[in-house]
C-alpha cells in the first residue's frame, strides 16, 4: 500500500521572477501559469470543456497534473477521438510532482503517437508505459524511491466513452438530476466497501480513505480498471474527472448540484471554491466535459 506524502515546495514566479528559478521550478511555474490561462479551451465542436487546477489552502506546491488533447489531423481525430487525463502524484519532495508529470506525458504520448486506432487499447498501453517510466525514474533517483501517482484517463470518440483508471482520482457521469461514479477507488477503504464491511457513505469520511492499494509506479505492473465496453453518452451528459482534493470535500450530491445547469467553467470554479471554503488541505484538479 502507498501512503500519500506532501513535502514539496512551491515558489511563486510572479513574486521573485523566472530568472531566479532553477530549471525544474521554472518549468513547473510555466506549467502552472499555462494551466491557469487555459481555464476554458477552444476545441472541436461536440464538447464543451473546462480544465482547472488549484494548489489548495495548505500545500506549498501542486502535485496534480492534467491534460486535454486532440489530434491536429481530422482523419486521426476520427479514429482516436479526444483524450483527457488527471493525475495526483505522491512520494514527497519532488517525487509526486515528477510522477504525475511523467504519467500524463506518457499517456498523451502513447495516445498521440501510436498508430493503433483502438482508444481503449491506447489508454491501457499508455498506463503501462507511464508505470514503467516512473519506475525507471525512481530507480535513477534514489531520493525519489516510492514515488507514484494516481491516473484517470478518458478517450471520447464521438459519443463513445472509454476510460482507464488507477488510484483514487475519479470519473463521474452527470446525466440530468443523477450522478454516477464510473471508477472505483483503489484504496484500503475502497476495498472495505467492495467487501461489504462499510458503506460508500462511511467511506467518504473514513480517516484512512487516502491509503492507496494501487498506483502507477507502485508494484511490478500496472493493471488499470477499464469498462467492459464503451459507454454510450447522451447529449448534455457531463463527465467530471477530478483528484481527491475535490471529491474528499464535496459529496456526490453537491457535485451533481454544482454541475447541473452551469457552464463547465462556472461549475469548475464553483466546486473549487467550495473545496477551498472548507479548507482544501490538498491540491484540487477538475476537468469537465459536456457533450454537445
Amino acid at each position: 500500500m502507498a501512503v500519500r506524502s506532501r513535502a514539496e515546495r512551491w515558489v511563486d514566479p510572479l513574486e521573485i521572477g523566472f530568472a531566479s528559478l532553477d530549471s525544474g521550478d521554472r518549468e513547473a511555474a510555466l506549467n502552472l501559469l499555462e494551466r491557469e490561462a487555459r481555464g476554458v479551451m477552444r476545441i472541436r465542436p461536440g464538447v464543451e470543456l473546462a480544465s482547472m487546477s488549484d494548489i489548495g489552502c495548505q500545500r506549498e506546491n501542486n502535485e496534480d497534473r492534467y491534460t486535454y488533447w486532440e489530434p491536429d489531423a481530422d482523419e486521426e481525430f476520427a479514429r482516436k477521438g479526444r483524450l483527457a487525463v488527471v493525475a495526483d502524484g505522491m512520494g514527497g519532495h519532488e517525487g509526486g510532482q515528477e510522477a504525475s508529470r511523467i504519467a500524463v506525458e506518457a499517456i498523451q504520448e502513447v495516445f498521440a503517437e501510436t498508430s493503433d486506432a483502438d482508444p481503449q487499447a491506447l489508454l491501457v498501453r499508455g498506463f503501462q508505459i507511464a508505470h514503467e517510466r516512473i519506475l525507471e525514474y525512481a530507480a535513477a533517483h534514489a531520493e525519489l524511491h516510492g514515488m507514484g501517482t494516481t491516473a484517470t484517463a478518458i478517450a471520447l470518440l464521438g459519443k463513445q466513452l472509454y476510460f482507464a483508471h488507477v488510484g483514487d482520482s475519479r470519473l463521474y457521469l452527470v446525466r440530468g438530476p443523477s450522478l454516477s461514479r464510473l471508477t472505483n477507488d483503489h484504496s484500503y477503504v475502497g476495498r472495505l466497501v467492495q467487501n461489504g464491511v462499510i458503506s460508500w457513505e462511511e467511506a467518504e469520511t473514513h480517516p484512512q480513505r487516502h491509503i492507496l492499494t494501487a498506483a502507477l509506479g507502485a508494484g511490478a505492473e500496472a493493471s488499470p480498471d477499464t469498462p467492459d465496453r464503451p459507454i454510450e453518452l447522451q447529449k448534455a451528459d457531463v463527465l467530471v474527472l477530478c483528484t481527491d482534493g475535490l471529491w474528499s470535500l464535496l459529496s456526490d450530491n453537491e457535485i451533481q448540484s454544482l454541475v447541473s445547469g452551469r457552464e463547465p467553467a462556472e461549475a469548475s470554479q464553483a466546486m473549487i471554491k467550495m473545496a477551498k471554503d472548507r479548507g482544501a488541505p490538498d491540491n484540487i484538479t477538475v476537468q469537465l466535459l459536456r457533450v454537445g
